[in-house]
């Protein structure tokens, strides 16, 4: 089905065509609408005009109202102040635009089809590392991306850079050599992710997967802190992990298979940490900084022989006018060290060549820290001087901010350690678990949804909290507030969409109907303009990489509900046209949070 056009560009078409038949001579004018507390919108672009034309705004605004018709979809316009246009829409324009929407399964959200390819740098875990909080924002903000982008038309390739190579390998191969039982386990979720190419997904649900990743984590932590151990007190071995770090990056075979088994013992321990994130993470889509080792070579020799690299002491170096140190003398971004070493730089800007070129992407998204920000500003400047980055091509850093704890400082267990991932969601889970209990009975729910829900809320409430935060925004990590059923929370909009499908379910045989011959009372109205507006906030979040603007629009959304259920009785209705039409907007509210929520990762119990 075609999109269905808003009620809001209806309106703005409409005084536009009305701005150009009244004031030919004002050209194409934006009538700049808006939503107003006033009326339904508010047209401010006659102000401009009045300036440009020299002439008195409010008879200019007259002449406008003269040319605008009144029929369908506008019914009143008034003049306000120094040539305001203060514009009330019909009832019947808003249900008839909202069972276009309801008559579509997209909800007449716009699929463009687009030309170009969005490839997304996101949830970038460390092999052979325990993921902690710090990992959070990106997984969750990224998947969220990914999500929204698509279902607006985009095409994205999902990219994992997980940091699989490095110096420290020349110590965990060199010591599991010397060591060979150490990673020996039976893997309770069945074979390893990573041995088999045609695998999707990971270790998929359930216990088997959790106990699974525990148990390599558990194996990868002890090895590390042996190796580590016998690293800093034995310089023999130190000698030997030194040789061994050659070994890897010559491609010598035996260091290479047991290379891979860290990387498929992290990967299973990956799958179970994203599996209670309930994200779905692809084998093809990971590719660690491992997958550009073949091509850093030729990007250094392109750099240089284009001059956009120079030797520095020995290094091969990028430098900015803007950057410079305490000392004003300028920071160089480094793309192989003097020992021979390639940096960071080499790795980001191979993949940025990588995507380009073998992928045709016309957009790079990274969904990184905000503290590597003048990292990825060098990287994406040097990219452009050298071409790979040009009009047609272009890197946008979706930075995000710390979580901090309730007191306002990064987040830490009482020891003073990073929090780990696994135990600060098992957390949130078991908090939203007795939150679910506590209204289970009310609500008739078994044991095993109690859980399936506890699960569901616990994880919303992480990922809401995360998402309703400016990406940009440090945030306080604070489980009371996120389970909470008041307030801003995903709780109170997963609660909102349930209290809506227990009221249909209570409708029986009495469908939900459009009726646009009824009049609406004011709370009517505004849940169905707020419903409107779902298409134009998806556009707009995907423009701008904002998802927190659809988390604003959901709790708005869930706030109209609320006051339209204390206001306007549904079951109880006057008549049996009005109970129709009521629940015809309750089911168009129930679709749109349902569609909003699931674009950020959230999933809406119909019973809680």
């Amino acid at each position: 089905m075609a999109s269905v056009p808003s009620l809001a560009s209806t309106v703005d078409q409409r005084i536009a065509d009305a701005l150009s038949a009244a004031l030919p001579e004002a050209g194409s004018a934006d009538p700049l609408l808006r939503r107003s507390d006033r009326a339904d919108f508010q047209a401010n672009g006659i102000l401009a005009l009045a300036k440009k034309l020299k002439g008195n705004p409010r008879e200019l605004a007259a002449k406008v109202v003269a040319a605008i018709p009144t029929e369908d979809v506008i019914q009143e316009v008034e003049v306000s102040g120094p040539g305001f246009l203060n514009i009330t829409v019909g009832d019947r324009a808003i249900i008839e635009t909202l069972a276009a929407r309801a008559a579509d399964a997209r909800l007449g959200v716009p699929h463009a089809e687009r030309a170009g390819t969005t490839v997304i740098d996101y949830a970038q875990p460390n092999v052979a590392k325990e993921m902690h909080v710090g990992h959070l924002r990106s997984a969750v903000i990224g998947a969220a991306m990914v999500e929204i982008l698509e279902f607006t038309g985009e095409k994205v390739i999902r990219r994992h850079h997980i940091g699989d190579w490095g110096t420290q390998f020349g110590m965990l191969i060199q010591y599991l050599i010397e060591h060979p039982h150490e990673l020996d386990h039976q893997a309770a979720g069945g074979s390893r992710p990573g041995a088999d190419p045609e695998s999707e997904t990971g270790t998929g649900t359930g216990a088997d997967a959790e106990t699974s990743g525990e148990e390599a984590m558990s194996n990868l932590n002890r090895l590390y802190k042996a190796s580590r151990v016998l690293f800093d007190s034995d310089e023999e071995f130190k000698a030997r992990s030194r040789d061994r770090v050659v070994a890897l990056q010559a491609g010598e075979p035996e260091t290479l298979a047991l290379w891979q088994r860290f990387v498929d013992e992290s990967k299973i321990y990956f799958y179970s940490v994203f599996d209670k994130l309930d994200m779905e993470i692809h084998d093809p889509d990971i590719v660690g900084e491992s997958g550009y080792n073949d091509m850093l070579e030729e990007t250094c020799r392109l750099l240089e022989e284009s001059g956009v690299a120079v030797r520095s002491e020995g290094a091969l170096c990028v430098f900015f006018e803007d950057v410079k140190g305490p000392d004003g003398n300028q920071v160089p971004l480094i793309v192989k060290k003097s020992n021979g070493g390639y940096g960071y730089a080499a790795t980001d800007l191979s993949a940025i060549r990588d995507r380009v070129t073998n992928l045709d992407a016309t957009t790079l998204l990274y969904v990184v820290d905000a503290r590597q920000s003048l990292h990825f500003k060098m990287v994406f400047e040097t990219a452009r001087r050298a071409g790979w980055l040009n009009d047609g091509v272009k890197a946008v850093q979706l930075a995000f901010g710390t979580v901090l704890g309730k007191d306002g400082k990064p987040f830490k267990t009482r020891e003073g350690e990073t929090v780990r991932l696994q135990d600060l969601l098992d957390e949130a889970v078991d908090r939203a678990t007795a939150v679910v209990r506590e209204k289970a009975e009310k609500a008739g729910l078994a044991e095993p949804e109690i859980a399936e829900n506890g699960r569901y809320v616990g994880i919303g409430a992480v990922k809401y909290a995360d998402l309703s935060t400016s990406a940009v925004r440090d945030y306080k990590f604070d489980l009371d507030q996120m389970v909470s059923l008041n307030g801003d929370t995903s709780v109170y909009l997963q609660y909102a969409y349930a209290r809506i499908k227990s009221i249909l379910r209570k409708a029986g045989d009495t469908r939900p109907a459009a009726h646009p011959e009824l009049p609406l009372a004011p709370a009517e109205r505004a849940l169905g303009l707020h419903v409107d507006q779902f298409g134009e906030v998806l556009a707009e979040v995907a423009a701008a990489y904002e998802p927190h603007k659809l988390a604003a629009y959901l709790y708005q959304l869930a706030s109209h509900f609320t006051t339209f259920y204390d206001q306007c009785p549904v079951l109880k209705a006057e008549t049996a046209e009005q109970v129709e039409n009521r629940l015809f907007l309750c089911d168009v509210t129930a679709r749109t949070l349902h569609q909003g929520l699931a674009l950020l990762g959230i999933r809406s119990p119909e019973r809680l």
